[in-house]
């Protein structure tokens, strides 16, 4: 089976990634619930949740240089979070690569980095962590196979697109959601 490259992200609902400033408060401190009737699962980001079962089916990793900082600020200067698991970043700058981090930091776009990213992968995905330029690029080079989107319910009127361009083709196809106990709902759709 070929990797499918995959572009999983949180959004708020009017269809931003991240603040102006590339903050994610929005999400970090979010708390909310579900008091709707129908099947809901624990929250995404919960032992055992959605983010789990997608990761375990992660190969390799890319993003833009504005996401890879944002994780090394957050969450991988004292401990990478994707050991194990090759992540590219597509930037011409000069960024720190974590110590025993499979990290590479190069120019490129998505048809070049693809064949790359999906040898790597094996028969795992590729995850898109972001942001919309990167997930753009993949789109309009005919290899992003598929959109995975939790929408959080916050608004924030202004901020980082979940794309940042219109897309290529026909409207996306969904293919499933899921509802959170936390009010967060998931959507997946596949590229036509």
């Amino acid at each position: 089976m070929a990797s499918r490259v995959q572009y999983y992200a949180a959004q708020t609902l009017d269809g931003f990634i991240a603040e102006l400033d590339d903050g994610l408060d929005w999400l970090l401190g979010y708390e909310g619930s579900y008091s709707g009737e129908g099947p809901i699962e624990p929250g995404p980001m919960s032992g055992g949740g959605s983010y789990e079962r997608f990761y375990d089916g992660v190969g390799a990793l890319v993003s833009g240089s504005a996401t890879y900082e944002f994780i090394l600020e957050h969450e991988g200067a004292s401990k990478w979070p994707y050991p194990g698991k090759p992540y590219r970043v597509l930037s011409s700058r000069d960024l720190p690569v974590p110590e025993g981090a499979d990290v590479r930091v190069g120019p490129g776009d998505a048809a070049e980095v693809h064949a790359e990213l999906a040898a790597a992968a094996g028969e795992r995905n590729i995850w898109i962590v972001g942001g919309g330029g990167v997930a753009s690029q993949f789109a309009e080079a005919g290899l992003l196979d598929e959109v995975l989107v939790t929408v959080v319910p916050v608004v924030l009127g202004e901020g980082k697109r979940l794309f940042d361009r219109a897309l290529p083709g026909g409207p996306l196809q969904l293919t499933g959601t899921s509802v959170f106990e936390t009010g967060m709902v998931e959507l997946r759709y596949e590229l036509g």
